[in-house]
């Protein structure tokens, strides 16, 4: 979710409430500048739990990975 700097401080406590179930990504003037996150999330469990999850011998190596990334820039 995306609110503005304005709109967070007239609502914190929406937004807090907000914050423990997805990201809350705050702007000003149109640019972001912080993002309000759950601390019970931990995120780098949820990329370990992603790591291995392309079979071996599928034919996706590093390298066809990152050209695939490179192209939908």
């Amino acid at each position: 979710m995306i609110v503005t700097a304005t709109e967070l401080k007239t609502n914190l406590g929406k937004y807090l409430e907000i914050a423990r179930q997805q990201d809350v990504f705050i702007t000003k003037n149109g640019k972001n500048i912080a993002r309000l996150t759950s601390p019970s999330v931990n995120k780098l469990s949820v990329l370990d739990s992603l790591v291995g999850i392309v079979p071996a011998g599928s034919g996706i190596d590093e390298e066809t990975i990152r050209e695939e990334r490179l192209s939908r820039q």
